[in-house]
């Protein structure tokens, strides 16, 4: 059997290597010419980006559309909820002539306001989230609201009920109105 001398292994290998670094040295050199872009995928990249940066935006959009909705939406039988309680209240009493009479119109007014102040602040923290339609429902709820605060604290016991009851069929019908839009969401 033969031993491997390791001053010829050496040998070899370096020989191996120098040619190795000859080949990678000759892919070093540089190409003549000068750079350019191919018109077509620099059109195709940047319609690409486009389109990838619409999908995002489209996509982010949705998303704070249905966050709106369900913001809106979830809260304003709870809000509303309680402006109903307190105007069924102060017309119990009213029809009633209750001694406690005044102060449940002002609880009626003054919650009426509270509940068209806190869906206006819903409707506008969403900042124009909202599908259209049903930001024009919260709206028409608020104006309703509003109007039949004012005509509840004018009411005294000899007042006529004529614009009160007018007020109370504008806010029942916008807040089905609001009710049915959210339904179908």
């Amino acid at each position: 059997m033969r031993v491997l001398d390791a001053r010829r292994f050496g040998l070899a290998c370096a020989t191996v290597a120098v040619a190795a670094g000859l080949v990678v040295a000759g892919c070093g050199k540089q190409v003549p010419g000068t750079a350019t872009t191919d018109a077509a995928e620099v059109a195709a990249y940047k319609t690409a980006a486009a389109a990838s940066s619409s999908a995002a935006a489209s996509s982010k959009a949705a998303a704070a559309q249905a966050k709106a909705i369900t913001d809106n939406c979830t809260q304003f039988p709870i809000t509303t909820g309680a402006g109903v309680t307190a105007f069924n209240d102060f017309v119990t009493a009213h029809d009633g002539n209750a001694p406690d009479y005044a102060a449940k119109r002002e609880a009626a007014a003054g919650t009426l306001d509270n509940a068209a102040t806190k869906v206006e602040t819903g409707v506008t923290a969403a900042a124009g989230a909202l599908p259209p339609e049903l930001a024009e429902k919260f709206t028409a709820y608020v104006v309703a609201a509003r109007e039949l605060s004012a005509e509840t604290r004018k009411m005294t016991y000899t007042s006529q009920v004529a614009k009160l009851n007018d007020a109370s069929r504008k806010i029942n019908k916008a807040r089905t109105e609001v009710h049915d839009a959210c339904s179908s969401r």
